[in-house]
């Protein structure tokens, strides 16, 4: 598919991202999607061409997020220069590992978050609702995809744990290497869409990639029998083109996924607990001993699983955690801003009390009328006098 060929429909181009251009914008700049980042820069496609891009220090810094694989900006006419970075209308995105509390984004401007695991010891009901509530408050829609199920005796029991998380989100179980498997994900690879696969290291999203492209995009390597974990073989995300139109990214494997702020999507996720919590006896319970408590009245009759009502606890916590991060960030930069124009505004009045000041002396130094001309323009003058001396 040469790059002439593409067109921003073809590229996952809006009419959100449209109505946020100017004419005067188009004049010096062109939208291209990114494809690839690097520490040296940005990988972009276009309807010229694919190019490598520059981006100004000041316009990284003056970002609420880095910008990410999907995104769309707008490229300067005159140079390979980034010159704007258009608003994506869904940003996949997670809390960096560690203590900095800093904001990833995995994938930009996306329509399904594909969540990939498998039929071994890797599959884990509580990583699979972190992604999902990734996907929610992304309003991106999840589709859990289960894989090496040629390598099981029993796909169907994941099918159905999957399937018992009770959310709206599809799941499918394939082979990852058989292309008619594969086939049961392809009515979200309608062409113009970004789809992007997550999960951990070996499950199986760069085989998906390749199978689904027909060709090796992307390195893969299997996992360890003895503990199921993989091994990174994806080392940087990037966007490939499928024949049918769609656009997929492939992420690296995640080790640890730590979720921001996502209270619509643990609404989403845990929407059973939240309409049993809804009929406890108190507005205010904690669902650990209350009297008339509905959540615990169902863990005791086996209607909902106590796994569940864990891990809504603990994805709470998290959540909480990283609002109250993110305000005091916030709060941080606005004291910040406060004392710079504090400070700014005593360099001027100060400045302002010093030209105040030499003015009147100037007035006091020179008496009224009296206009005394630059030094550089004042001329010495000779008189005589009665004893001829000169003055």
């Amino acid at each position: 598919m040469s790059s002439s060929s593409i067109s921003l429909a073809r590229l996952g181009w809006r009419p959100f991202h449209s109505q946020q251009l100017t004419l005067e914008d188009l004049e010096i700049a062109y939208p291209a999607r990114v494809t690839g980042v690097h520490r040296s820069g940005l990988v972009v496609l276009s309807e010229r061409a694919t190019c490598s891009v520059t981006v100004a220090p000041r316009l990284i810094e003056s970002l609420e997020l880095p910008i990410t694989v999907g995104d769309w900006v707008l490229v300067e006419h005159a140079a390979l220069r980034v010159q704007r970075v258009i608003k994506p209308y869904s940003v996949i995105k997670r809390l960096a590992a560690g203590t900095d509390h800093r904001v990833q984004a995995i994938a930009a401007n996306l329509d399904t978050l594909f969540v990939v695991t498998s039929c071994n010891d890797d599959f884990n009901p509580s990583r699979l609702e972190r992604y999902l509530a990734l996907a929610f408050e992304a309003q991106v829609e999840p589709v859990i995809v289960i894989t090496k199920t040629d390598q099981c005796d029993d796909p169907q029991s994941f099918l159905d744990a999957a399937q018992a998380l009770g959310t709206s989100a599809a799941v499918v179980a394939v082979n990852a290497t058989d292309a008619m498997s594969v086939d049961a994900i392809t009515p979200w690879l309608q062409s113009g869409q970004t789809v992007a696969f997550v999960g951990s290291s070996g499950v199986g999203k760069s085989t998906l990639v390749n199978t689904l492209s027909g060709k090796t995009q992307q390195a893969t390597g299997g996992i360890r029998e003895d503990d199921s974990k993989g091994r990174h073989t994806t080392t940087s995300r990037e966007m490939f083109a499928l024949d049918g139109g769609a656009w997929v990214i492939d992420t690296p494997g995640m080790r640890e996924l730590k979720i921001g702020a996502s209270d619509a999507g643990l609404r989403t996720v845990f929407d059973n607990i939240e309409a049993l919590a809804a009929q406890c006896h108190f507005r205010d319970c904690k669902h650990e001993s209350e009297r008339g408590c509905a959540v615990l009245a169902a863990i005791a009759t086996g209607d909902l699983d106590p796994r569940r009502l864990a891990s809504y606890r603990k994805l709470q916590r998290e959540a909480a955690l990283a609002e109250m991060t993110t305000r005091e960030r916030r709060a941080r930069d606005r004291s910040f801003g406060r004392m710079a124009s504090s400070a700014m505004k005593a360099k001027e009045k100060s400045s302002a009390d010093l030209n105040d000041y030499y003015r009147h002396a100037d007035q006091r130094r020179d008496p009224p009328g009296l206009v005394q001309e630059p030094a550089a323009r004042r001329r010495v003058t000779y008189q005589s006098n009665p004893q001829g001396e000169c003055t």
